[in-house]
């Protein structure tokens, strides 16, 4: 299982889950939005994941002309867990605070996209753009 909560505490989560693969994105829509190399996540199923409080607190903001939208705690900002497809959420890595431990770096993918100054280290398959099973 992994749990875990935004900096303030208001917005906590679960997800019963057996992965361990974190998938980091160097685009640069996510570059922009961390203001570091770019985002990490874990995707898990919808019927894994479940709220344990402050749904209620979370705000939305939709990049205009691109299918990219950020979820956030209204209180700290923190980034919180989202809508990745109609089937899967992503949860934020860096806000796992139970079951961290056996998470690693899967896949790099937009790695075209990424900054002249991210040097991606050794782990985890790096894929010139969005990540496709078989690629």
């Amino acid at each position: 299982m992994l749990s875990g909560e935004c900096n303030c505490g208001k917005v906590m989560f679960e997800a019963h889950t057996h992965t361990t693969d974190v998938y980091v994105c160097h685009c640069s829509i996510c570059r922009r939005h961390t203001g570091t190399i770019g985002n990490a996540v874990v995707v898990v199923e919808k019927d894994a994941f479940r709220w344990v409080s402050g749904e209620h607190e979370i705000c939305t903001w939709r990049k205009p002309g691109h299918d990219w939208q950020i979820w956030f705690c209204r209180t700290c900002g923190s980034q919180v867990p989202g809508e990745n497809d109609e089937r899967r959420m992503f949860v934020p890595a860096g806000l796992i605070s139970v079951g961290a431990e056996n998470l690693r770096v899967a896949h790099h993918i937009w790695v075209d996209s990424r900054a002249s100054w991210d040097e991606i280290g050794p782990s985890g398959r790096r894929h010139a753009e969005e990540f496709r099973k078989g690629s």
